[in-house]
Order: C-alpha cells, then structure tokens, then sequence
C-alpha cells in the first residue's frame, strides 16, 4: 500500500522549502497538485523531473479521491499532495483525500513547511497563547452575521484569509463590530509585494487606503479585540454575605445596612443596593 504525503510548499519565495520536502517531491511517482502549471514551475526550479502530476482541487474533489485511492492501495504508489502554496488543508485543497486515507488505514505523513497563517502569527505581535482561525468569511451581510458570532465569543485574537478584492469591505466590517482592535495585516509574505500594517483599526485602513499595491495579492489579517470585562463574581458575593450579616446579625435596616456596608468596604452606596437587590432574589428563590 502506498503512502500519502501531505507536502508544505513555499508561500511565495520558492527558497523556502525544506530538504525533506524536495527529497519526498522527487521520490514520489505522483504528485495531486491544486494547480499543475503553478507546481511545475517549483518543480523545475528543483529539477525534479518524470513526474506524473494530476489535478486536485475543489471542483474535482470527488473524481479524484477515487482515482488517488486506487493509485495508493491498487498500484501501490506513493502520492506527494501539494497546494498553490504553503500547506494542503489549510484553507487550501486537502481534506477530502486525507480524510478517505485515514478510513482506509493509509499512512497519511506531515511534511512541514511553509504557511501564511503560522507566518503572520509569528510576526504580529499579539496574543498567541490562543487564538481562533476563521479562514476566508462569506461574502457581504454573512459576513457580519460570521464576525458577530466571534463578537459573542470569549476570543481574544482570530484570524482571516481576505481577497484583495474585498479587503476594504472586511475592515469596515470589522470597524463596525470590533473598534477598538488592534490588527496585524500582511499581505503576500514572502513575495515580491509583501507589506505589513501594524496598529489599531483606523490607523491600518487609513494605511491600506493609501498603498497603491493594495490589491496585489491576498490577505492575512489578525485581530485582537478589546477585552470584554469581565464581572468579578467573587466580589459581589462578598458584598452580598457582608450586607446580609449586617441585615440579620446586627439587625440593622436595608438603608443602615448598606450605607454601614458602603463605609466598610469603601464602595459606592449603589454597588451595595445592587448587590441587594440580588440578595433578596436569592431570599425569594430559597423561601
């Protein structure tokens, strides 16, 4: 049974590919790239040669996993899987045959390499130790609908893949819903056109406005957004318990109670009727 190797592929400058990479692209006898033309020019750049290349992409996805699965079981070949660029599967052409491999009990080997994603992360400079990759959002009003449910979660920092079509669209976009975000926004690493924004959300649209480029190729955008505060449960039980003992020990009245509460933890006297109000809910609910 052949193997099936899973092959990262520069994202621009054709020097970023590892040893490994070019040793596996020569030793397998079939390579399924997402653009035969696009891969031949790699190819030649690393005189690898005599290859059999067969389309994959999106639109043939079906057609093809049945034709690699009789190649890799039936033959007995190993099959190298390629993108444009950097990594298959990453928003890229990939998850179908891997998928029916791994049912199939193929051998299914990461080659490592190049990735816009993890290239963009690395030279942000934001918040990494999490963070949510959204890939490229539908179009228009599905668009918003996608980045408020984000809004709803509890994300720090998301990622998205944009044309640069729609680019002027997506940060309005996200204006609307996240103002007072930071962005990292790179556009095509590594190639001829590279540029990074850095900065909050006016200033980079301000900046992309400006680049005559802008529309040389797609986008990596990075998104912190403001953090939401969160509410200190902990505090508000602890003026609860103290007013309450104050109410039912010390048999003061509501008002009493929360202006002694209000001198004793130094806070205002509407925190503590607040917490009040909630103290007898719980009253209510117990009783």
């Amino acid at each position: 049974m052949g193997k099936l190797y899973v092959v990262a592929t520069p994202i621009g400058n054709l020097k970023d590919i590892t040893f490994r990479a070019i040793e596996v692209l020569k030793s397998c006898p079939i390579i399924a790239a997402e653009d035969t033309n696009h891969t031949k020019i790699l190819l030649k750049k690393y005189e690898i040669e005599n290859k059999t290349i067969i389309s994959y992409h999106k639109y043939n996805e079906e057609k093809r996993v049945k034709l690699f699965l009789d190649l890799l079981i039936k033959k007995n070949l190993d099959i190298a899987l390629v993108s444009d660029a950097g990594t298959p599967c990453i928003s890229d052409p990939g998850y179908q045959i891997v998928k029916t491999a791994r049912e199939n009990n193929i051998d299914v080997i990461p080659i490592p390499g190049p990735s816009s994603l993890i290239a963009a992360l690395s030279i942000s400079g934001l918040p990494l130790n999490t963070f949510y990759f959204a890939g490229f959002l539908p179009k228009s009003s599905k668009r918003t609908e996608y980045l408020k449910k984000i809004e709803e979660k509890e994300i720090e920092t998301f990622v998205i893949y944009e044309s640069p079509k729609r680019i002027d669209e997506l940060l309005q976009d996200i204006l609307k819903i996240f103002p007072n975000s930071i962005l990292c926004v790179c556009r095509e690493l590594t190639k001829t056109f590279e540029k990074v924004y850095y900065g909050n959300i006016e200033k980079v649209i301000e900046e992309v406005n400006k680049d005559p480029y802008k529309e040389k190729g797609e986008y990596t955008i990075i998104v912190q957004r403001e953090r939401k505060a969160k509410k200190d449960f902990k505090k508000d039980i602890s003026i609860e318990a103290i007013l309450f003992d104050e109410l039912i020990k010390q048999d003061l009245s509501l008002k009493d109670a929360i202006e002694k509460v209000s001198k004793k933890l130094n806070i205002p006297k509407k925190e503590v009727y607040k917490a009040s109000i909630n103290l007898k809910e719980k009253i209510k609910r117990i009783l």
